[in-house]
């Protein structure tokens, strides 16, 4: 995958979240697109601490080559009103 496909997805108006899809088979959620770097040859995604949401716990530094495809996020269904 290229840079500017992950810099297009992070820079949609509104943003939507989306799912990396990774040839080992895992999957990496992007909820967030402040929680992401976009390198030239690879992409690190920071998970935020669930204490304080500014400061993150963790990251994964994922190779470009590696990203099969982008899935969007589907937003979670809206209960009906009775």
């Amino acid at each position: 995958m290229r840079p500017q496909d992950i810099l297009e997805a992070l820079r949609q108006q509104p943003f939507r979240p989306f799912r990396i899809h990774l040839s080992n088979g895992n999957m990496l959620d992007v909820r967030h697109p402040e929680m992401v770097m976009v390198g030239r040859s690879t992409v690190v995604i920071f998970y935020p601490a669930s204490d304080e949401p500014s400061l993150f716990d963790r990251y994964e530094t994922v190779a470009l080559l590696h990203i099969n495809r982008l899935e969007p996020l589907t937003p979670p269904a809206q209960p009906i009103a009775p």
